[in-house]
């Protein structure tokens, strides 16, 4: 007898992917003539079978994975240590990590290029700005192209607290940004009045409060925003009250602006749930395109 070859034959798809197995088994037989059914099996056929489940596999579109987009938070360094050891920009931005889609990293005045090199700023889709101390200290090259990743590019640029005095808060509004109302760190509390509940930086946030801040009064010299989306009531230390507005937002060329007052370096402002609710809200209507 000759020697005869046991092939199995498995057609597995996986994936979309075609997959055969051939495996041998030799062993001695009996003696006899004729060969098995087995052997008339058609290699080429069998090749052919596989080679077309391959193309097939690979004809098939692959679906593509969507590029994250990305929101740097910028900050000058000078926040206590003892209220934001990581400073503002770290804070912030530890409440955005749970967006998904997002690449989310800090910057800071103290860097290369304060920051914001082109190959950096070319690519952001929302900044986040805060600044106190080193408004001064911002190069006019770097608030000329942020207004144009802004005006011409769509970027989103969010202002919060004292950057409201920010050079490229004023260069993007073209207005000198002041609270003609006064500043006064008293530690007031004020609540947060939601005034536009249908706009997307409202969703699923309702009326606050956050127990201490500085304070800022109305009018505030800027152009009319396009929605006042937070008001805010200001209850001073002698129990008396003062109005002033907390959220609003701008559409400045191709990008979108919003201002947000709460978030004073001196209270841990920026650490509390429903700021940080608001500021994720402000980074998906800004990071979207028209």
């Amino acid at each position: 007898m000759n020697l005869c070859a046991l092939k199995e034959i498995r057609a597995c798809e996986s994936n979309g992917t075609h997959t055969i197995l051939v495996s041998h088994a030799a062993g001695a037989a009996a003696s006899g003539k004729g060969s098995t059914l087995d052997d008339k099996i058609n290699r080429r056929e069998l090749l052919g079978a596989g080679l077309a489940g391959a193309t097939g596999a690979l004809l098939r579109p692959i679906a593509s994975v969507p590029k994250p987009r990305r929101v740097v938070v910028w900050s000058e360094g000078t926040a206590p240590k003892s209220v934001y050891p990581h400073d503002i920009n770290a804070a912030i931005a530890e409440g955005l990590y749970v967006l998904s889609g997002w690449e989310v990293s800090t910057a800071s005045i103290t860097q290369q290029d304060q920051g914001l090199p082109d190959d950096v700023l070319g690519n952001v889709d929302v900044l986040i700005w805060w600044g106190h101390e080193r408004h001064g200290d911002v190069t006019d090259d770097l608030v000329a192209r942020i207004v144009a990743r802004v005006r011409d590019h769509g970027m989103g640029f969010i202002a919060t607290h004292s950057a409201h005095y920010s050079k490229p808060l004023k260069a993007l509004l073209g207005t000198p940004c002041g609270w003609k109302g006064g500043y006064e760190d008293d530690g007031s509390k004020v609540e947060i009045v939601v005034m536009a509940h249908s706009h997307p930086i409202a969703r699923g946030v309702k009326d606050f409060v956050v127990p201490h801040t500085e304070r800022y009064g109305d009018p505030f010299e800027a152009p009319q925003p396009e929605t006042l989306i937070f008001d805010g009531i200001y209850t001073l230390p002698n129990g008396t009250h003062q109005n002033a507005q907390q959220g609003m937002v701008w559409r400045i060329g191709k990008g979108r602006v919003f201002y947000f007052q709460p978030g004073h370096e001196g209270y841990p402002i920026y650490f509390q749930p429903e700021i940080r609710q608001v500021v994720r809200n402000g980074v998906r209507w800004c990071g979207s395109r028209r």
